[in-house]
């Protein structure tokens, strides 16, 4: 009986879409990622908070990094 050729340890590695979306990765390698709190509740918020939530931010932290490289190993590659 020929036997079958194994593929072990030769999985596609898949993208978690939500990360993907919130996060970017810059040309010098830095994490981006958007704000929360945009979605309702915005009336009572002043213009320059309101302003503020548009921007994006820095990911500070380690292992925050490490978590979202192992959910989106493609991002900004």
């Amino acid at each position: 009986m020929a036997k079958k050729a194994s593929k072990a340890g030769k999985y596609k590695l898949k993208t978690h879409k939500a990360t993907s979306k919130r996060f970017r990765r810059t040309a010098g390698g830095k994490l981006l990622r958007t704000k929360g709190g945009k979605s309702h509740l915005r009336r009572r918020k002043s213009a320059r908070t309101k302003a503020q939530l548009s921007e994006m931010v820095t990911v500070q932290g380690r292992s925050y990094k490490k978590r979202v490289a192992r959910l989106a190993p493609n991002l900004g590659k």
